[in-house]
């Protein structure tokens, strides 16, 4: 069965397995996550499970979703309880209940997950940033500026701009996956996986983690 789960990219440390060698590992607080509604093929012509994930707290907590949303959480038992994020999980072969909750431990040391999740946003950055350019020779003749793009097309042939070129422009903030990370703990108690490698996002970004497409 395909398992997944929502979670929040707490930081990255080290741990040491059995052998005594240092592993990077990416710590995740994942879930846990509660089924507000279930898709399926013959109603909506595909299979997935929809899941609410951080619960909002404060004073007025029950005013800050809007009326669908709110719906939905009455619709799945959940009358008191507002969340965060909503996101569409697809799965096949879920056998999750309305109002059950997924919790880390639906995953075990040793499976192999693909996260996704937004990478560090840059803004606009140039070239030497965005695609590791080299610098401009800083010797007479050249300048005033030394980080600039430099010759970007042929003078005759073709006389234009080849698409394609790498340019300065918007760097980052973009939904990039992760695949076959391996998940080297589990901790039920504080709903906590910890993840050889990086995954994207600065810290505190919302992730999600699946089962990897490619065994």
């Amino acid at each position: 069965m395909e398992k997944a789960i929502l979670g929040k990219k707490v930081g990255m440390t080290q741990i040491f397995n059995e052998t005594g060698l240092a592993v990077p590992v990416t710590v995740v607080k994942a879930g846990p996550v509660t089924v507000v509604q279930i898709k399926t093929v013959e109603k909506d012509g595909y299979s997935a499970v929809k899941v609410a994930f951080e619960d909002i707290v404060g004073k007025g907590k029950l005013a800050k979703v809007n009326k669908p949303d709110a719906g939905q959480f009455i619709k799945a038992g959940l009358k008191e309880r507002r969340c965060r994020y909503l996101r569409e999980l697809k799965l096949d072969n879920a056998n999750y209940e309305l109002g059950a909750e997924i919790k880390c431990d639906t995953f075990a040391v040793g499976d192999m997950v693909d996260v996704t999740g937004l990478t560090k946003g840059h803004g606009f950055s140039g070239n030497i940033k965005r695609w590791n350019h080299h610098r401009l020779k800083e010797t007479h003749g050249v300048g005033p500026v030394h980080r600039e793009v430099g010759s970007t097309g042929a003078n005759s042939t073709p006389s234009k701009k080849i698409k394609g070129l790498k340019s300065p422009g918007q760097f980052g903030h973009e939904q990039v996956t992760i695949q076959n990370l391996e998940i080297v703990k589990v901790d039920s108690e504080r709903n906590v996986l910890l993840i050889r490698g990086a995954v994207p996002g600065p810290k505190g970004a919302l992730i999600t983690v699946k089962s990897t497409v490619k065994k």
